[in-house]
């Protein structure tokens, strides 16, 4: 999965896609290099970030998701946590919603009940503005897992076929570095639980508290450890660096 931020405030990649044409072109270089996913995000949700209104979020991504579905072999996941712009993007023919809330925003549940897409649930203790203030648990892995469970299982109780559900842990989102760590010993374990495990630790500060602030220390330690994470079970890899990341699965495969 190549991410693809129109935002102007991602952690890394912000500022880069903010034209239409520059963010369909970033698309294909990744579809080039092997990303099966492009997922398009509007709103940034690094920690300390600020909340972007329906109609921006919706200026931002709907232009570029119009551009790449002329392109009917493309998957296209949409992040975003707000059910207005999950039916734009529904309605523009998106494949997964990439929730970091997992369905827990108004209206957003009975969203994508209604629609036929995939469904991405992610991990988050607290919200992006205050989610690294002071993150705690008692045992992370089992907390996590438990969250995870519920969520899945309130679709399957609403008749969401399994095969429609992935998840996510959450690294990097209301958690400290001891407890992604642990989360990341933990991926073989979670996928046997969850199958249809997504993984996203490209350029986090996982990855920068171990090998330190040089960018591409971060790019080729972030795709060997997504690499490690794929050998562990994980079936999708968000990544930034979809060449690198892809060199490495085939290594370590």
């Amino acid at each position: 999965m190549g991410i693809l931020n129109v935002t102007p405030d991602s952690f890394s990649d912000g500022g880069l896609y903010l034209n239409v044409d520059d963010a369909v072109q970033s698309a294909y270089k990744m579809i080039d290099a092997g990303a099966d996913i492009i997922d398009i995000g509007g709103e940034s949700t690094r920690p300390g970030a600020s909340k972007v209104s329906v109609e921006e979020e919706i200026r931002r991504v709907a232009p570029v998701i119009k551009a790449l579905k002329q392109n009917q072999d493309i998957y296209l996941s949409l992040d975003t946590s707000k059910a207005e712009v999950m039916q734009v993007g529904i309605d523009l023919g998106i494949n997964m919603i990439n929730d970091v809330r997992a369905l827990q925003n108004n209206n957003s549940l009975k969203t994508f009940l209604n629609s036929q897409c995939d469904i991405c649930l992610m991990h988050m203790q607290g919200s992006p503005e205050t989610m690294q203030d002071n993150p705690y648990y008692e045992d992370v892995v089992e907390e996590v897992l438990e969250f995870l469970n519920q969520r899945k299982q309130l679709l399957i109780n609403n008749k969401v076929s399994p095969d429609r559900i992935v998840v996510d842990p959450g690294f990097g989102f209301g958690k400290c570095h001891e407890d992604n760590l642990l989360l990341f010993q933990n991926i073989k374990r979670i996928s046997k639980i969850h199958p249809n495990l997504l993984v996203g630790i490209s350029r986090k500060s996982l990855i920068k508290n171990i090998f330190g602030p040089n960018e591409n220390d971060i790019i080729q330690a972030s795709a060997i450890l997504a690499a490690v994470a794929a050998k562990n079970g994980a079936s999708i890899l968000r990544v930034h660096d979809v060449n690198e990341t892809k060199k490495a699965v085939e290594f370590l495969s």
